[in-house]
């Protein structure tokens, strides 16, 4: 079940999505956080935030909107207070990073490096860029690729670059990333939805805009990662509407190494552990000895 993303070695291709797993913790009473290929945490950055106003998180048919707006405890804070506990861990701690500005990126990386613990880093692009009027880091090749470059100029480790859906060609953003140094690629982040309140006749959240997640996504997370690789040659991680095995499957044959579990954690916190098991059962029934026999099977 081993799979490599680079020069990141995991024990299995089974990952948590930043932002639905918490710090880790929030999840050790329900799941053996050995037995993860990773663990990638809420998404971190330079300074505490709080995040977006309530209402910010809705169900819609076949998943969900969030506008929670990155809230988090801070870098300084996880350091000091999370990351002890998940040293306890022999599970590779993957840490999701984001800025508005290059400086953050690079501020917080630099302290994540020198962190014990942090295995890697997964640098989340589809935030606004407030030095560009807001535009999103990863809806521009330039932009995507100068981010990439700064966090890998701060750190040693291993660095995901997280690509969003919402522009128009993403294998473009993939090869930027790639050629600026990104060791892996994954994706899908959030498609950007909204839900009108026929009652009010306003939005049913206080951001009016939020991120579709949930198996709604999967068929377009799933073209995304078919199309990126076609076009890069590092390692790719899906993300989007993994519920089951068969879902994790889908991506692994498409040509993704490893895939990471978001929205589902919400509604099963076991479902992990159920997907790496489901995994396994399929490769036994099928007398396949090693998970990387299947990735990048795909036929058309």
């Amino acid at each position: 079940m081993a799979v490599n993303l680079g020069p990141l070695k995991l024990k299995n291709p089974v990952m948590t999505a930043s932002g639905t797993f918490g710090y880790g913790e929030e999840y050790a009473d329900y799941v053996d956080l050995n037995r993860l290929g990773a663990i990638v945490v809420k998404g971190l950055s330079l300074k505490s935030r709080l995040g977006n106003p309530p209402p910010r998180i809705m169900e819609t048919a076949g998943g969900m909107l969030n506008a929670v707006g990155l809230q988090n405890i801070g870098v300084d804070t996880f350091i000091e207070e999370k990351l002890p506990f998940l040293r306890k861990y022999n599970v590779a701690i993957i840490a999701n990073i984001y800025g508005e500005t290059y400086d953050e990126y690079k501020k917080v990386a630099r302290k994540l490096s020198s962190a014990k613990g942090v295995h890697a880093l997964e640098v989340n692009i589809s935030c606004p860029n407030v030095n560009k009027g807001g535009v999103s880091f990863g809806s521009d090749p330039k932009i995507a690729a100068r981010v990439t470059r700064t966090v890998k100029e701060e750190t040693s480790l291993p660095v995901i670059v997280k690509l969003t859906p919402n522009v128009t060609d993403i294998g473009v953003i993939a090869e930027a990333v790639e050629k600026a140094g990104a060791d892996a690629i994954s994706l899908i982040n959030t498609l950007t939805g909204m839900s009108v309140d026929l009652k009010t006749k306003r939005p049913h959240l206080k951001n009016i805009t939020g991120g579709l997640s949930g198996p709604a996504i999967k068929p377009v997370a799933l073209r995304m990662v078919w199309q990126v690789v076609q076009r890069v040659s590092v390692p790719v991680i899906g993300i989007g509407g993994i519920m089951t095995a068969e879902d994790a499957l889908e991506f692994l044959i498409l040509g993704a190494k490893a895939v990471q579990i978001g929205t589902a954690n919400f509604i099963n916190p076991h479902v992990t552990l159920e997907v790496i098991e489901g995994i396994k059962n399929y490769l036994a029934a099928n007398k396949i000895k090693d998970v990387n026999e299947i990735i990048g099977t795909f036929q058309t």
